[in-house]
C-alpha cells in the first residue's frame, strides 16, 4: 500500500462516501404519500370560499389561472385550460398534489424535518408565494386553519411523528 498512497486515499474517499449514502439519503427523505395527502385535504379545506363563482379562481382548491398554467406544465408535462383544471377533479388533485408534493418536500428540508412549521411555510406559500410572514391578519388565520386541519387528517391518516 505504501507503493501507491494515492490508491490509498481514494479508496477511504469511496468507502467514506458509501458509508455516508445512507445518512445523506436519510437527511434528504421525502415527504410521504399520507403527509401529501393530508396536506392538500387541508389546502382543500381551508380555501377561501369567496361566494363568488367568476372570482377568477378555480377547483376546490382556487387556483389563480396563471398559476394553473405553470403547475400543469410542470406536472403534467402539459398546459391545462382553468376549465380542463376545474372540470376534473382528479387531474386537479394531482396538479395540486405534485406541486404540493415539491413545497413539503423543500420546507421539510428548509425547517430541519419540523412539520408544523413545514406545513406552515407551504400554507403561507400557497396563499402569498412566500414561505414566511403570515404572523397576522388573514393571512395568520388561513395558515392557523390550514394547520388544524392537516393535523385532522394527519390523525386520521395515522402518520407517524
Amino acid at each position: 500500500m505504501r507503493k501507491n498512497p494515492i490508491r490509498f486515499l481514494l479508496s477511504g474517499v469511496i468507502v467514506s462516501f458509501g458509508l455516508s449514502s445512507p445518512l445523506l439519503a436519510q437527511a434528504q427523505q421525502q415527504v410521504s404519500n399520507a403527509q401529501v395527502a393530508a396536506m392538500v385535504e387541508a389546502l382543500r379545506r381551508a380555501a377561501p370560499q369567496t361566494g363568488s363563482s367568476n372570482d377568477g379562481l378555480h377547483s376546490e382548491w382556487q387556483v389563480k389561472p396563471e398559476t394553473l398554467k405553470g403547475w400543469s406544465k410542470s406536472c403534467l408535462k402539459r398546459e391545462l385550460t382553468p376549465t380542463q383544471f376545474e372540470n376534473s377533479p382528479a387531474i386537479a388533485r394531482q396538479v395540486v398534489s405534485c406541486i404540493t408534493r415539491r413545497e413539503l418536500n423543500q420546507q421539510f428540508r428548509a425547517t430541519s424535518n419540523d412539520e408544523t412549521a413545514a406545513v406552515r411555510g407551504v400554507a403561507c406559500w400557497w396563499m402569498t408565494g412566500n414561505y414566511t410572514g403570515c404572523n397576522s391578519g388573514f393571512t395568520a388565520d388561513y395558515v392557523q386553519k390550514v394547520v388544524g386541519f392537516y393535523q385532522q387528517q394527519r390523525s386520521k391518516l395515522l402518520i407517524p411523528n
